[in-house]
């Protein structure tokens, strides 16, 4: 293990934890230094919204601290179905299951599913990958957004009768969107399922920030399922999974994170409600997202840096090497922008990048003040 260690440090791989020592929000405490948040996936400033705050207060009193229970027990609360029937609302489907979290969601779904092909995108989340190593079923990877190419791979596997196509709606590292509208009609075609992981979605696309499936008007049950968080743009901790009444009532008795660990607490479900409950209300905090997304990327590409491909509010500033970005993430940390620096294993290798997430809780001169650091430490660093 130490050896390994000293490897990722030498390599620019080792990952030094930031500690937060604030509420989030555009601005943080670290070290005692306050810095402008560009790292975090609060995508609309809900984390620390006063609101969420005063929901998360009155249910103590209610229903106290933990869950006490596996949901397939004792642990599953009027509470937990209130979250579940306003989430299947604002997805517009027929039901859904509340999760520990979105990683969590998507080794309660994956195995669970039984397919005896899997079919996944080559950038999807790591969580996906983790799940689909807990089944035997058959790997086929495509190349990223191709969907050429998953066509290839659906024939090269359509002997398999239980086929199942895993694909990110919303790139994290990228910011660019899975072409989902297409692949669904690759997937009906080849009598498949479809199964989309929006974690980055939610609160950013579609209408109130409904997601990927509202985003392409897929409101006919073209995506079988949705997996989804509560832990990005909601501003809370948590996942579920979306889709018919039979799927949830399926992964009601057979998916294993559902029946073998604790349900969420009420505390983070209250809070949860109360955040999709004001997506459903007003669609501002979206708007502002997109907005400062759209200012804070052209400014950037202004100045020559490369962003990528992003079609989102997630602002990749592409540096190439790792060494290179966790020296340009240190020196702007000290100009008071908290930005991290990604490398391999999360991007591959010669893809390294300052990931830059832009939030609704943001404001022009924050955003002003990022700019005027970035354009310092990329001229001192010679990236522009």
């Amino acid at each position: 293990m130490l050896d390994e260690l000293n490897r990722l440090r030498e390599v620019g791989l080792y990952n030094n934890i930031p500690i937060i020592e604030s509420p989030q929000g555009a601005w943080l405490t670290i070290n005692e230094n306050k810095v402008l948040n560009l790292c975090s996936n609060n995508y609309l400033g809900l984390a620390n919204h006063p609101v969420l705050i005063e929901e998360a207060k009155n249910i103590l009193d209610e229903f106290g601290v933990g869950p006490g229970a596996v949901r397939s027990i004792a642990g599953t609360m009027s509470l937990h179905k209130d979250l579940e029937r306003i989430l299947s609302e604002f997805k517009g489907v027929e039901a859904s299951l509340a999760l520990q979290s979105g990683f969590v969601a998507n080794q309660a779904v994956i195995p669970s599913i039984g397919a005896d092909a899997i079919f996944t995108d080559e950038l999807n989340h790591a969580s996906i990958i983790d799940g689909i190593r807990l089944t035997k079923a058959k790997r086929y990877i495509y190349k990223h957004n191709s969907v050429e190419n998953l066509v290839t791979k659906l024939e090269e596997g359509k002997e398999y009768e239980k086929k199942l196509v895993i694909t990110d709606g919303v790139f994290s590292m990228d910011g660019d969107i899975a072409p989902v509208d297409e692949i669904a009609k690759v997937v009906m075609e080849h009598n498949a399922i479809l199964m989309v992981d929006d974690a980055h979605g939610e609160g950013v696309l579609g209408k109130n920030g409904a997601g990927i499936a509202s985003h392409f008007n897929l409101h006919n049950g073209e995506v079988d399922i949705e997996v989804g968080t509560l832990s990005k743009a909601v501003g809370v901790v948590g996942g579920f999974v979306s889709g018919s009444e039979v799927l949830i009532e399926y992964l009601e008795q057979k998916g294993r994170p559902f029946l073998f660990s604790s349900a969420l607490t009420p505390v983070d479900v209250a809070a949860s409600i109360a955040a999709i409950k004001i997506l459903k209300n007003d669609d501002s905090l979206v708007k502002k997202l997109w907005a400062n997304g759209r200012y804070f990327q052209k400014g950037m590409q202004d100045l020559g840096f490369d962003t990528g491909k992003t079609q989102t509010p997630i602002t990749p500033v592409m540096l190439g090497e790792a060494k290179l970005a966790r020296e340009f993430s240190k020196k702007i940390l000290d100009e008071g922008i908290f930005a991290m620096g990604i490398g391999f294993p999360t991007v591959p290798k010669g893809m390294a990048r300052i990931r830059a997430m832009l939030s609704a809780a943001h404001e022009t001169d924050d955003l002003d003040f990022a700019l005027e650091k970035f354009e310092k430490i990329g001229k001192e660093l010679k990236v522009i």
